[in-house]
């Protein structure tokens, strides 16, 4: 099982290029099953999830290719498709309930293995079952599976209302792509506003779907009888981006990140610079950029995790690894998942000095945090870990990384070029 070995105690300095959006990619994978055509994506990043998609797209009958670089990928989802999608693929990966709307929409049928991914929470799929029988579908849960068909009668979806209980993202995203083929308007109240969803609804409408307000908590999709092929850019990931400024923030230096998106992590960059960082951003001859530097210890920054647009959830450990070393107390409230403080131990075998009741965290940031084996135990608590090594005297190793290669694009390289003395052990 791969390690990684950090040596902390480097300032980053340089640039480097955030990837594209693994929770816009994966859905958008997924839309290609809702055309015949040819489905063209760029920027796609080389992660774990990535490929386990492809291999669950490969097991229904989907034709993928990948361009030599890995960042490009197409798809043709001709017939016949096997409108499956198997628990050994989908126990490792919560995003593969996104097949289940195109397949309903397109097919009119669907077999979706309850999913798996990160142990951070509670994640039911009861949201999406709601959606889609409100558009027609019956769905019935067995032997672990959710097994979907058209009501007697239809040929296809019809629009609804749907006003979720909770905001959730794969839900607003599964509608969206349903929505998109199904008979009529369809009107999503307490909508998820992320921007990897404005990615999503762009490329439908690229596809020729009728979508207006994504963005919004209120979207309206008309429905169309048939989508086309297209070519789609992912959009850059504004958690990978968040991650490399918390590091750099921890770290000190100055790094200017390409194609990071400002506008995407307006509540994480305002904390960063209350902490006393200087994060500023533009745009040049090669697009989007955010420049970051850091100086000193920073101010310790209290904050609580809510819906986007506000401090996202996937932010809240990366950010903690921050406070951990920096002057003063901070308060950290996590009000999305109740399990996602499990990187709160390891954090504090590196030295750290953090409290934990329910879903609140007490942070007492230290002078210097020291280097030790820790084990990664979900996608963003791993990278936690790797900003805490970075700044950590002596060595730190970091186990299970796993957890990482699902949602970083080698990030162990790209913190190379700008300094840091880290390296993968096999």
């Amino acid at each position: 099982m791969d390690k990684l070995r950090i040596t902390g105690g480097r300032p980053l300095h340089g640039t480097v290029q955030i990837s594209g959006a693994k929770n816009a990619a994966l859905p958008e994978m997924c839309a290609a099953l809702l055309t015949a055509d040819a489905v063209t994506l760029n920027n796609v990043p080389r992660l774990r999830d990535v490929a386990t998609m492809r291999q669950l797209l490969d097991s229904m009958g989907v034709h993928t290719e990948t361009s030599g670089d890995g960042v490009g990928m197409s798809f043709r989802a001709g017939d016949p498709i096997r409108p499956e999608a198997s628990y050994d693929l989908v126990k490792t990966m919560r995003a593969s309930v996104l097949v289940l709307g195109p397949l309903l929409a397109r097919f009119g049928q669907a077999r979706v293995s309850l999913p798996g991914g990160c142990a951070i929470g509670s994640r039911p799929v009861d949201q999406h079952i709601k959606g889609m029988q409100a558009m027609g579908a019956e769905i019935d849960v067995e032997h672990g599976y959710m097994v979907a068909r058209l009501a007697p009668g239809r040929s296809r979806l019809h629009g609804a209302r749907i006003a979720t209980d909770m905001v959730t993202v794969t839900g607003t995203e599964n509608f969206l792509m349903a929505a998109a083929l199904a008979d009529g308007e369809t009107l999503l109240e307490n909508a998820a506003q992320e921007p990897e969803i404005s990615d999503l609804a762009e490329m439908l409408i690229a596809m020729g779907a009728r979508i207006e307000g994504h963005g919004t908590s209120r979207i309206h999709i008309q429905g169309v009888d048939r989508l086309k092929g297209c070519t789609h850019q992912v959009v850059a990931d504004r958690i990978e981006t968040g991650t490399f400024l918390c590091a750099v923030a921890a770290t000190g230096g100055d790094v200017r990140l390409r194609h990071g998106r400002a506008d995407h992590l307006e509540a994480v960059i305002d904390k960063l610079r209350e902490a006393g960082a200087t994060v500023e951003a533009g745009k040049d001859a090669e697009g989007d950029f955010i420049h970051v530097r850091s100086s000193g210890r920073l101010k310790a920054q209290s904050f609580r995790t809510t819906e986007y647009p506000g401090f996202p959830t996937d932010m809240q450990a990366q950010f903690m690894a921050l406070n951990s070393i920096s002057q003063g107390t901070s308060k950290v409230t996590e009000t999305i998942f109740e399990n996602r403080f499990m990187h709160v131990n390891e954090l504090v075998r590196l030295g750290a000095h953090v409290q934990t009741d329910g879903k609140v965290a007490v942070v007492e940031g230290v002078d210097k945090l020291q280097g030790a084996t820790v084990m990664a135990t979900d996608l963003r608590a791993s990278a936690s870990l790797v900003i805490a090594g970075l700044v950590a005297e002596g060595e730190t190793i970091v186990d299970r990384i796993y957890h990482l290669d699902r949602g970083y694009d080698q990030m162990e390289a790209k913190l190379r070029t700008i300094g840091a003395d880290i390296e993968r052990v096999r």
